[in-house]
């Protein structure tokens, strides 16, 4: 498994009165959204525990909403900002805001694409987003015996999990001269764009053999539409990423062929610890990954324990 090197510390120290409440601000992509949801929890959780408050913001898919809300926590001199960034390409002035505010600022889930991390004070706590398209695409390879027609169904294309999750799908395809990719469109990481998105391909006539989602909310997607036409979980394999309980669910009564789960608790509770930490100036890596692990029939007893 690639593994990405720590691109060394960052070490940030900030003053606060003891007289204060010590606060967090966070800003997060979208609300509705199962995975994102459990990752709340769990920063909530953890900042309780630790004696912060703590402050969520629904940037509603906006990235202007996002920048908006960055610059009114820096207002409040919060002790520390952690961003779920809706736009990866575009956080260089939500972080610029934080640096000129001498605000510690942790990037969660979804990591900038540019120089951000550069900064100090400035981390990212996370997972390596193409080892989960990796192992989803390996997976389903198995499962298809090296052959079939397999269609990929893509999150937001402002994010740059998606991005990365398809390289992974691809690169492994690549491997299994048997397997071509026939079809590639995105459904934002949406339940119902991707029911629309299934319906579409099986409804104009596009043989598939399998479907590899981004998420597993776009997969679920995929699967009711093939419920609602006819179509059986056994003739064409759907895969998903996050292995959020729904997902589980769907597993469990033989729909979903796999899932790749990725940990909300690990990554929102890790975030929070690494926000604390820099605003105490203690030393936190510059990029903390938190593993992914695949999660398919056999092996869902286990995960479904956890949930």
């Amino acid at each position: 498994m690639m593994k990405r090197l720590l691109l060394g510390a960052a070490i940030f120290a900030t003053c606060t009165s003891s007289a204060m409440a010590q606060s967090i601000g966070v800003s997060v992509a979208w609300f509705d959204d199962n995975f994102l949801t459990t990752m709340r929890n769990a920063m909530e959780a953890e900042a309780q525990a630790q004696g912060y408050d703590i402050q969520f913001l629904d940037a509603q898919g906006d990235i202007g909403r996002q920048i908006s809300q960055t610059q009114s926590l820096a207002a409040k001199d919060v002790d520390a900002i952690i961003i779920n960034p809706v736009d990866t390409a575009a956080t260089g002035s939500m972080t610029e805001v934080a640096v000129e505010n001498g605000i510690p600022l942790v990037y969660v889930n979804r990591q900038p694409e540019g120089n951000d991390l550069d900064h100090d004070g400035v981390v990212f706590v996370g997972s390596d987003q193409k080892i989960s398209g990796e192992m989803q695409m390996k997976a389903l390879a198995e499962k298809l015996g090296g052959e079939g027609k397999v269609a990929i169904m893509l999150g937001e294309l402002s994010s740059g999990a998606t991005h990365q999750r398809t390289d992974g799908v691809k690169e492994v395809a690549a491997e299994y001269p048997g397997i071509e990719i026939v079809e590639e469109q995105p459904a934002d990481y949406q339940r119902t764009e991707a029911i629309d998105l299934m319906t579409n391909w099986i409804v104009g006539g596009q043989q598939i053999d399998a479907v590899a989602a981004n998420n597993d909310e776009m997969a679920i997607g995929a699967l009711n539409a093939m419920r609602q036409l006819g179509i059986s979980p056994q003739d064409i394999l759907v895969g998903g990423i996050d292995a959020t309980r729904d997902a589980l669910d769907s597993m469990q009564r033989g729909e979903l062929a796999v899932t790749v789960f990725q940990d909300p608790v690990g990554q929102g509770g890790g975030a929070v610890k690494a926000a604390i930490a820099l605003a105490e100036g203690k030393e936190v890596d510059n990029i903390t990954l938190v593993p992914f692990e695949l999660v398919t029939p056999e092996t869902l007893e286990e995960f479904l324990a956890d949930k």
